[in-house]
């Protein structure tokens, strides 16, 4: 029922996953011109592609359902994840949590030891997600203008 595709140059999805950008930014309603918002819709793989990002899409059957995505951090051995987003109509049928578990699997591949996110604090199914995970609470690592953001982590096994 639920199927994850790794995004490449080459396969189609591509496009989908720019439209699930543009709905999740809408779903927050906030302003996300701080990131290169605009830059990273025109080119999602220039930040999340190989190989030093991943970038995944979500089917559930057959139709796009959601997405994820990592990317390097300065600090050497560190990424984060970035983008999780569930279509709404999708949501309670484990989606999200099968991207949260591919992309730290992914990270783990690429030789990560920590994963780092920030996200609301309004989006508290997410945030429960992440401490399903084992995320814990962090401190800031890159200057947030939204209000109510939180930090958080996870050490890699």
């Amino acid at each position: 029922m639920i199927r994850l595709e790794h995004i490449t140059e080459a396969n189609a999805g591509l496009e989908t996953v720019r439209q699930l950008f543009i709905d999740y930014q809408q779903e927050l309603n906030a302003d996300l011109c701080f990131q290169s918002f605009e830059a990273e819709l025109k080119n999602p793989l220039k930040k999340y592609g190989p190989p030093t990002g991943s970038l995944l899409l979500a089917y559930y059957q057959d139709q796009p359902a959601g997405c994820i995505a990592l990317q390097p951090l300065p600090e050497a051995g560190v990424c984060e994840m970035k983008r999780l987003y569930v279509v709404p109509i999708f949501r309670k049928f484990g989606i999200g949590r099968k991207l949260v578990q591919a992309i730290l699997d992914d990270a783990k591949t690429l030789g990560y030891h920590t994963m780092k996110l920030d996200t609301l604090d309004r989006l508290q199914p997410a945030i429960q997600l992440y401490k399903d995970f084992g995320f814990t609470d962090a401190s800031a690592y890159y200057a947030n203008p939204l209000e109510g953001v939180v930090y958080m982590q996870k050490q890699l096994g």
